[in-house]
C-alpha cells in the first residue's frame, strides 16, 4: 500500500486580507516541495467537498447553514470568508473522510490532508482561529459512524491548543484526544485539568522556548501511554506545524526533525493498535520554508510506514 495525498487546487481560492498568516502562500510552498521527485510514489487524489450529512456529525445544522450563507468579510478578528472560503472548507473536511474511506478500504495505508482552511479551533457553533469546520473531528466521527470503528484518537501537536476539537469530542467516549500546545498563548484553553467528559483528554501545556527534548519527554510519559491504553482503530494527526523554531506566532523551539520524530512514533503507535491506519491533516505552520520542510519530512515518514 501507499501514501494518499488528499488536496484541491481551491485550497489556493481561500483569500485572507494582506498580512494575515494563514496565506495562500502556505499552499503554494507546501506543493512546490511536494513536486519533488521524491514525493512521485504518492497517490494524489482530489478532496471532494463534505456533505451536509458529514458536516453535522461535528457541527449542528443551523452552524453549517451559517457558514454557507456567511458573506465575504471578517467573521472575527482573525478568521475571514473570502468567496472561495466556502468550497475550500468543504473540501477540508471532505478530504478527511476521504481519507478515511481509502484507509478503510485498504486502498492506502495512510494519508495527508492538504488543505486549508485548517480546523482545530472551530467549536460547534463557533467559527475562530483561522478555522470554520472541525474538520479532523469530521473525519473522525466518519470512521466511528459510517465504518463502524468503536474507538479513534486524535493527536495535535499544533503550537496552539486545539480548543475546537476539544469542544467537538468532550462527550464523545468513542474519541481520544491529547493536545501539545504552549502555554500561556491563543486561545487560552487547554489546561491539564480540562480532561473530557469520560476523561478520554490528555492536554500537556508547554512552556515558552521549550525545545524538542521537554516534547519527546512529555509525549513518551503522558501523550503515547495513554493512546496505548486506549487502543484506537485508527489515529488521526492534527499537523501543525507553528511548534518550528522559525515559525512567527508562537515560541517554541521544535525542528523539523522533532515533526520526524512525531511522526515516526505515532506510526509505531498505529502500527501496534490501529493496523497502522493513520490519517493526518494540515493545521497551523506560517513560516513559509519552515512549513514546506516540515510538511516534507512528515509526509516521507508516512510514505515510509506505507511501503
Amino acid at each position: 500500500m501507499t501514501t494518499a495525498l488528499i488536496t484541491h487546487p481551491d485550497a489556493l481560492d481561500h483569500v485572507t486580507p494582506p498580512g494575515h498568516p494563514e496565506q495562500v502562500a502556505r499552499m503554494e510552498y507546501i506543493n512546490r516541495a511536494l513536486a519533488a521527485p521524491q514525493f512521485a510514489p504518492l497517490l494524489r487524489v482530489d478532496a471532494p467537498k463534505a456533505s451536509d450529512d458529514q458536516l453535522t456529525r461535528a457541527h449542528p445544522p443551523r452552524y453549517v447553514d451559517r457558514i454557507k450563507t456567511a458573506q465575504p468579510g471578517p467573521l472575527d478578528a482573525d478568521t475571514h470568508m473570502s468567496p472561495g472560503s466556502l468550497n475550500a472548507a468543504l473540501r477540508a473536511a471532505g478530504g478527511n473522510t476521504k481519507a478515511v474511506d481509502m484507509v478503510m478500504a485498504g486502498e492506502a495505508q495512510n494519508a495527508f490532508v492538504a488543505m486549508r482552511p485548517p480546523g482545530h479551533h472551530a467549536e460547534a457553533e463557533t467559527p475562530m482561529g483561522f478555522c470554520l469546520f472541525g474538520s479532523v473531528v469530521i473525519g473522525a466521527k466518519h470512521a466511528l459512524d459510517h465504518h463502524g470503528l468503536k474507538r479513534v484518537a486524535i493527536i495535535d501537536f499544533d503550537v496552539h491548543h486545539g480548543n475546537g476539537t476539544q469542544d467537538l469530542v468532550w462527550d464523545d467516549e468513542r474519541i481520544f484526544f491529547a493536545s501539545s500546545h504552549q502555554s500561556p498563548l491563543y486561545p487560552g484553553t487547554g489546561h491539564p485539568h480540562e480532561v473530557g467528559a469520560h476523561g478520554q483528554i490528555v492536554n500537556v501545556p508547554l512552556d515558552a522556548m521549550t525545545g524538542g527534548k521537554i516534547m519527546r519527554q512529555k509525549y513518551e510519559n503522558l501523550v503515547f501511554p495513554a493512546v496505548a491504553d486506549f487502543k484506537p482503530e485508527m489515529i488521526f494527526v492534527s499537523a501543525g506545524f507553528d511548534a518550528h523554531q522559525a515559525d512567527p506566532l508562537a515560541n517554541l523551539n521544535w525542528t523539523t526533525e522533532d515533526f520526524v520524530w512525531l511522526t515516526q512514533e505515532i506510526c509505531k503507535l498505529a502500527d501496534t493498535h490501529a493496523q497502522g491506519r493513520v490519517v493526518s491533516t494540515l493545521e497551523g505552520g506560517y513560516d513559509l520554508d519552515a512549513l514546506a520542510a516540515s510538511v516534507a519530512a512528515h509526509l516521507k515518514i508516512l510514505m515510509e510506514q506505507g511501503e
